[in-house]
């Protein structure tokens, strides 16, 4: 009997403490898509791409469909990028604001990597 009443003193003031200190509360909460107008960066903070970055796979009917946790397309996606507009790789050009719309005439893009939507480097035998 002594065993058990050692047991349930801390047991019960751990359940006071926990229930004086009131509810606690933690969430995280990631909204849809960026609108950019040639896409966004595949890590956060999800900054929008310049034009040229992502390759024509990215797109469909002129329309971004996927980087970062919105992308739901095809297993084990692979799309080009060009690694000479990307800001984690030295880039500081200008970056088109949310909302933008696109260049009407839009120069011809020459990508130099393949990454999956979270910019992770396709492995080196994938084309």
């Amino acid at each position: 009997m002594r065993t058990s009443l050692r047991l349930f003193i801390p047991a019960v003031s751990l359940i006071l403490f926990a229930t004086a200190c009131g509810p606690t509360h933690f969430g995280v909460a990631v909204g849809g898509p960026p609108v950019c107008p040639y896409g966004y960066y595949e890590t956060p903070p999800y900054n929008c791409a310049p034009d040229g970055y992502y390759g024509p796979e990215w797109f469909s009917g002129g329309v971004f469909i996927g980087a970062g946790p919105w992308y739901h397309g095809p297993a084990h996606f692979y799309g080009p990028v060009d690694h000479r507009l990307d800001y984690r790789k030295g880039y500081r050009g200008a970056f088109p604001a949310r909302g933008a719309r696109p260049a009407e005439h839009r120069a011809e893009f020459h990508g130099n990597a393949m990454h999956d939507p979270r910019g992770h480097e396709a492995p080196r035998n994938r084309k």
